[in-house]
Order: structure tokens, then sequence, then C-alpha cells
């Protein structure tokens, strides 16, 4: 086996890119990098049934936006292309032929009528009865030169055991007799998974096999294809389940029924692709050596090893997903900030998009990007608000106080030639002090005179000093007026 670690990311072109394909993709891109290896990207398209039109672009897309290069693929080629299964059919015949001659598999003439027959008739279930299987030599010749149908099926060992050795679960034995003398080649010349992924491994160099636990029990049968074939085996690494959580705490596998499950749907969802990256690598896996939870791309391939990856089955946890991108929301620069938050602002507060104060207020109390219009609510205008809201027990604020200082309050906001929220908070406090109330009690009237709401995302200042002096003033008259009527 050579020394270069070498991995794969080899998605089927089906849809959208669900999480679960990007943990995979993430940590062979990770191994590979941690070990200084290559990153193939390769398109596995042969169940040509289930292709969907721009899946590829999705793939393309989607590794470019996280930051996973590959360094061979479709679309930059490489020394092992091509790297499109549909494209590489003479090869998986080639050596499934090979493989007959080896005595490892064989050709079965049977027809799709006769195997319906045999799962009413029988106790098979979805098996094969190996009808096939010990055909005269001069038969299959027969039949071929007469061009009959055919599949070309991989030869079990009946008896005994096949084992293989997995970096995160350890031996995995599994009895022979349990394994059915699985479909290699179809009829119709395309390759099943099951036979051509091992192919491609091989010639592509692949030293180590990341994919889903769910491949667990089904390996044995592929190493002994590369048994069969005299090769070596890669090492493989299977991952933890991915699981998801509903609304009343129960765990089960990760569908749409717990949230959005593609990268894609997130991404439009508000959450940004480093954030998801950056909680993904913690959906099975944690560092060693450190309590560090944010990391970009390139720091975790400093980090990454196969020993952090854990057996137990990992729970996508979306209250954590927006804890992470609550933070890289916080640590934007504010242009960019401000443009990506653009395209989520509703109609009715896009004049207020390009405001960089407003900007700066919503940046650190938003999670995702949709949450932008609930914040800038305030901006909209006054509400024709319950004034109740102006009681508050931890201020012990009462509506008629509220009016009191309001209306002390207004011909001094009205002599402020300095409209910032520094100045306004000075004044507030000084009225306070003047008033013998808590500071608090004064900031809880103008803020609810100001914006007639009981969340916003700022202090009375600071909403303020983005709504500026006219409208500031001209709203908490209209509170005034309101309370006193």
């Amino acid at each position: 086996m050579s020394k270069e670690f070498v991995t794969r990311f080899a998605p089927s072109p089906t849809g959208f890119m669900h999480i679960g394909n990007l943990r995979t993709a993430l940590y062979a891109f990770l191994l590979a990098r941690a070990n200084n290896g290559k990153f193939i990207l390769r398109i596995e398209d042969t169940d040509q049934e289930r292709l969907v039109e721009g899946a590829v672009d999705v793939i393309y897309s989607t590794l470019e936006m996280t930051g996973m290069t590959h360094d061979e693929g479709p679309d930059i080629g490489g020394p092992n292309g091509p790297y499109v299964q549909s494209e590489r059919k003479d090869i998986y015949m080639k050596y499934a032929k090979e493989l007959v001659e080896k005595g490892g598999a064989y050709y079965c003439f049977c027809s799709k009528e006769r195997l319906e027959k045999l799962h009413e008739d029988g106790d098979l279930g979805a098996g094969y009865d190996r009808h096939c299987r010990n055909l005269p030599k001069e038969e299959v010749e027969k039949n071929l030169a007469a061009g009959m149908p055919f599949v070309i099926r991989q030869k079990m060992p009946l008896e005994g055991s096949t084992g293989y050795d997995d970096s995160v679960f350890g031996h995995i034995e599994i009895e022979n007799a349990e394994m059915q003398d699985q479909i290699l080649i179809k009829a119709d010349g395309f390759p099943t998974y099951n036979f051509c992924h091992v192919i491609d491994d091989h010639l592509m160099g692949v030293t180590h096999v990341v994919r889903g636990s769910e491949y667990l029990t089904s390996t044995p049968k592929y190493v002994l294809l590369y048994d069969a074939f005299g090769w070596e085996r890669p090492v493989y690494c299977h991952l933890p389940l991915l699981m998801g959580k509903d609304a009343d705490g129960n765990v089960s596998k990760l569908s749409k029924r717990h949230g959005s499950v593609s990268f894609q749907e997130l991404v439009k969802n508000g959450y940004l692709p480093q954030a998801i990256i950056n909680y993904m690598a913690f959906t099975g896996w944690c560092p060693k050596d450190t309590n560090e939870e944010f990391f970009t791309i390139d720091e975790l391939t400093k980090v990454f090893s196969i020993d952090g990856i854990s057996k137990s089955p990992a729970v996508f946890d979306y209250e954590k997903l927006l804890w992470f991108n609550n933070h890289y929301i916080k640590e934007m620069p504010l242009d960019e900030f401000m443009a990506k938050a653009k395209p989520y602002y509703s109609e009715e507060y896009a004049a207020f998009a390009d405001n960089e104060k407003l900007a700066k207020l919503i940046q650190t109390r938003i999670s995702v990007f949709p949450e932008v219009n609930e914040k800038a609510e305030f901006v909209k205008g006054l509400p024709d608000y319950d004034t109740e809201l102006f009681v508050n027990k931890k201020n012990k604020t009462t509506i008629e106080q509220c009016a009191d200082i309001i209306e002390y309050s207004l011909p001094k906001l009205k002599d402020v030639s300095d409209w910032s929220n520094d100045t306004l908070f000075e004044l507030l406090k000084g009225i306070a002090e003047e008033k013998g109330v808590k500071a608090g009690a004064v900031m809880w009237a103008i803020r609810i005179g100001v914006s007639g709401l009981a969340v916003t995302p700022g202090g009375a200042t600071e909403l303020m000093e983005i709504l500026g002096k006219d409208e500031s003033i001209k709203r908490l008259e209209t509170s005034l007026e309101k309370i006193r009527n």
C-alpha cells in the first residue's frame, strides 16, 4: 500500500447534499489533509433511475462553499480518470470477467420471471438459490454465444466467516452463510455499487475508505472482492450513525421531521457554511488535547485524527448549530454581515438594510439571518400597542410614572444637539437622578415610548440613535398622548 493517504468522496447525484453525506465528505477530506494525502471526488451515477439533473453542480458548489478542495475529480481531471462511474462501464465489465476467470464470480442467466417465482414460492426473501453458480463451462459459453441476457454474481464462500478490522468499530466478522451471491454487473451492463466502488477504490489508489456505519456489515462482501483479485485491502473507517431529536426529545435516525437535512436548505435558512462545517466536525468526533470548539476548516486539518471518532451515534442538535452560527455571525466584519443580511430583509425593512447602526445592533443578536426582520421591527413605525407594556415589576414602573418620565424628558431631548447613544445615555441617567428613580425605570419608559414593543434588540438610547432625533421625539409625543387619553 502506498505511504500516501488517499481518501475519496463518492456521492450519487440524486439531489441535495444530505448533511450525513456532508459529514462523510468532511471526515474523508480532513483525514487526507491531516496526513498530507490526496482527496478524490468521484461521481457514482450507476443507478441511472435516481439521477437528478443539476445534482452534480450541487456537489461541486457544496465542496467549494465549504472549502473542501479535491485533488482529482471530474471537473479537474487527474491520472485515474474518468471520475464518473457511467463513463467507466467497460472497466467494470473487464474486471468482472476477470473475476469469473479467477473463480470469484459467475454468469447467471436466470430470467426475471424465474427469480420472481423463486421469491413467491420459497423462503429466500430477496435472496437467490445459486441456480447458475456451477453451470458447466460449455453451457455458459453456449448461452453467451446465443446472446442470452445475463448478470454476473459474486461467488461467496459457503462456509466459515469473513472479517476485517475497522478503525472505529474494531474487528467485524460475518458468517459467510449469511451473505448472498450478490449481483456485480446488472443485465443492462451497469455495475452495482457493491462492485464498482471496489474496482474504483483500488484503481484510484484509495488507501482509506470513510463512510457511514450502515456499511459495516456489508464490507465483508467487499473485502472478499479485494482478496479474490489479490489486492491489498484499504483501511476502513466507518462513521457513527447521525440521529435527530424531535420537539419531545425523542431521538431517531435523522430525517426531514427533525428540520433541514440538506446543506442547501441550511444555507437557505441563514446558516453560514463555516458554521455548518465547524458543527458537523463535532457530530461524531472530538479533538484530543483541547476543549476548543471553534475551528476553521484549515485548523481542523491540523487536529483531526481517526482516534477522535466515536462509535456512539451522534445527535444532530439544531440548538448547538444555532450557537455556532451566532458565533460566526458576530465575528463577521460589519460590511460582510450587511451584505449577507441584505437579501433576508423583507420589503418593509429594505430601506433600512444599509443602515450601519441598525446592522451593528442586530448583528450581535441574531443566530440566523432570517431573524433580521424580527429584530428590525422597531424601525417600521410605532405600533398600536397596549399601554400595559409600561408596567414593569423589575423596574417598579407604572403607566402614570412612565408618562411623567416621558413628559419630563421631552424638552431635555429636544435640546440635545449631539444625538448619539453615549450622549443620550448620560442624559437619561441624569434624568433618573433628578427624578429620584432607578435608571432602569427611565430607560424602560423611553424604550417602550419609542418602540411600542415588549422586546427590542437594544436599549432606549440605542434605538433612539438609529431612529434619529425627529422620529424619536415624534414617537415619544405620540406615546404620551396615548397614555394621557
